[in-house]
């Protein structure tokens, strides 16, 4: 019997800054050795991770699994390209998106959900360095706001 937790391992903070994530996919990870040991000790690093699609199949790259302390010679290589699991459907729409000019697909999260491995991947769109700058005033004009409230409030 599986548990239900929808525990979050790890998040790609950068992604909400450096692109306008347009659309999201839930994926499994096909897994080898002791990496669902290292996931569920929190051990991922999602930092400079993308997500290509060969041959009709989604992998994603660059994300750093550490090796597990126990683990011997059953142990993985922590950067290798791993498979995601998606549908026929959801494969092809990826498709024909990130071939646009502009488009990447990102890995936003990975959690634990009914105890499997599972990665949120988003379809967006970079960032200039103009909207990234925009997007930190509207943030910070948020801040001030809230905390105005806050303040009058109390």
């Amino acid at each position: 019997m599986a548990k239900k937790d929808g525990r979050v391992i790890a998040q790609n903070k950068k992604a909400n800054h450096d692109y306008f994530i347009e659309d999201t996919f839930e994926a499994g990870i096909v897994l080898q050795g002791t990496e669902i040991k290292s996931i569920r000790a929190g051990r991922v690093n999602l930092k400079d991770s993308f997500a290509t699609i060969k041959q009709g199949e989604a992998y994603v790259n660059n994300m750093h699994i550490s090796t597990y302390e126990q683990g011997n010679r059953y142990n993985h290589e922590p950067t290798r390209a791993r498979k995601l699991l998606l549908h026929r459907k959801q494969i092809d729409q990826l498709i024909g998106q990130s071939q646009q000019a502009g488009y990447s697909i990102i890995p936003l999260k990975v959690y634990i959900k009914n105890g499997f491995a599972k990665v949120l991947i988003g379809l967006g769109k970079g960032k200039k360095k103009f909207d990234k700058r925009e997007d930190l005033k509207q943030k910070q004009a948020k801040r001030d706001m809230d905390r105005a409230i806050k303040d009058s409030m109390n």
